[in-house]
């Protein structure tokens, strides 16, 4: 039985590089969970608050060829006019782009492939802290990151 090599110089036949993006780093850039009714506010959540959601995506070019994308999830909480809780999240990771050429190509990493990488995270902690706080955990829908950057790019283009 023979061993292939399938590095890029034997597949392509010459030596490209193929286009890489490594994740090196995933953090909690700040987390911020406010409660300002409790503790008499439970006493008052007979029925399920209305939440507004806020999300955006943040890019931030690194040395060489590391870019930093932090999601930024603001989740607030209301009962009629009374605020339940409000949590902040920046969550972000250290990305290697590299051999990417296409600028549209890599903005569409960052800005689609990147984020969807991080949010299962971010969704976590977000629960996780929304329960610790005394609430029913938070579990905030999937992101459809590509939907967002097409609508991003369209509103753009009407704009202009």
């Amino acid at each position: 039985m023979s061993k292939e090599n399938n590095s890029p110089e034997s597949t392509s036949g010459n030596n490209q590089q193929q286009p890489n993006v490594a994740i090196n780093a995933q953090y909690v850039k700040d987390l911020s969970f406010e409660n300002p009714g409790a503790p008499n506010i439970f006493a008052k959540i007979k029925s399920a608050p209305k939440i507004d959601l806020a999300l955006d995506v943040n890019v931030t070019p690194m040395e060489g060829d590391n870019v930093e994308v932090a999601l930024s999830i603001t989740a607030k909480a209301l009962l009629e006019k009374e605020t339940l809780f409000v949590v902040e999240l920046e969550y972000a990771g250290l990305f290697t782009v590299s051999n990417i050429d296409n600028e549209q190509q890599k903005e569409q990493i960052l800005l689609i492939y990147c984020p969807s990488l991080l949010f299962p995270f971010a969704r976590s902690i977000i629960s996780d802290a929304t329960r610790d706080g005394g609430f029913q955990p938070l579990m905030i829908n999937p992101v459809d990151f590509g939907a967002l950057y097409m609508k991003q790019k369209s509103e753009a283009s009407t704009a202009n």
